[in-house]
């Protein structure tokens, strides 16, 4: 009984260090809560009133905006272990349909890596698929995306140049090899952890909720992987910088979502700690909410409708970031 209590004391304050950050929604027009705000509905009591399923995004909304993230993340795995992007009917929708500026297969080197990338490609084709279906005539379009490696002013060169890992002007290419690969998987895998469980207070319709949670764990295994063979390579070489290179992306995010340091890298408190599941001081994953993760995809810590990724914004009515 007082361990319950104690919990939902947990949750509760929680629920109001992010009330401020609500409002921004109440005022982005008209779309009231963000998608994925920290909010337990459940333990402020209100989870399954009509006041609280007015003042939210619509599960439709939400599964859309899940869907735009997905459409990133199966194009670039699918590049990277085919060299060809998503299957056109896989892209059709409401909204505007995008081109893609491609990608190129890796030369993987590394079996186990090889192996890892076709699992999380194979998986998050499967989210595309699963997503378009549950919501049928109104799944969005794949909007444009940028997950191409010859521009210096590319999405991932400017990923890559503000978390210092070339200089200004230059182009990255997360297709040369292993280690470009995790790194440029290591942007996406933890920010579609934090976007999945902040969702799920948001989403009323349990069969979406439970889908969405079976989402969001297979993001966390996929984000665990990734994060454990970087951090096993930096081990191994620590002349590849794997390990320091991941913690400059993730202050990078730090410096875009506008929340704060909830953001980590791999590396724990000492050399002998890895860090390879990001917590809070309780045990808990972070959230973020829509805006917060769409800084981080349009590469901007500025309330804009486009960019990075999204060249010109995600398909759907949550489309600005915060």
């Amino acid at each position: 009984m007082s361990e319950d209590s104690t919990v939902m004391d947990v949750l509760v304050r929680r629920a109001d260090k992010l009330a401020k950050r609500r409002q921004f929604f109440r005022s982005a027009g008209g779309v009231g809560l963000g998608l994925i705000g920290g909010t337990i509905l459940g333990a402020c009591g209100g989870g399954s009133s009509n006041a609280s399923a007015q003042s939210g995004p619509t599960d439709p909304e939400i599964l859309n905006f899940a869907l735009n993230l997905e459409y990133l993340e199966a194009t670039f795995y699918a590049y990277a272990t085919t060299g060809a992007g998503l299957s056109s009917s896989l892209m059709s929708g409401a909204g505007t349909p995008g081109t893609v500026i491609p990608g190129h297969a890796v030369t993987f080197t590394d079996p186990v890596v090889q192996a890892y990338a076709n699992e999380i490609a194979k998986d998050e084709l499967e989210h595309v698929t699963f997503l378009r279906t549950a919501l049928g005539a109104s799944a969005v379009a794949m909007p444009a995306l940028d997950v191409g490696y010859q521009n210096p002013n590319g999405a991932f060169s400017k990923a890559a140049q503000a978390a210092g890992l070339v200089p200004a002007g230059t182009a990255f290419d997360p297709y040369l090899n292993d280690e470009t690969f995790l790194l440029a998987a290591f942007i996406f895998e933890d920010v579609g952890v934090t976007a999945y469980k902040g969702a799920a207070p948001l989403i009323t319709n349990k069969t979406y909720l439970e889908a969405a949670a079976g989402i969001l764990a297979a993001e966390a295994y996929h984000a665990g992987l990734v994060r454990t063979v970087l951090y096993a390579k930096g081990i191994a070489n620590p002349s590849l910088g794997l390990i320091a290179s991941a913690g400059a992306i993730s202050n990078a995010r730090n410096a875009l979502d506008n929340v704060g340091n909830d953001d980590q890298g791999i590396a724990g408190a000492t050399s002998s700690i890895s860090n390879i599941v990001p917590l809070d001081a309780n045990g808990i994953a972070f959230s973020r909410n829509y805006g917060n993760v769409l800084n981080i995809v349009y590469l901007t810590n500025a309330a804009v409708t486009q960019g990075g990724f999204f060249p010109v914004g995600v398909n759907g009515t949550l489309h600005m970031s915060a």
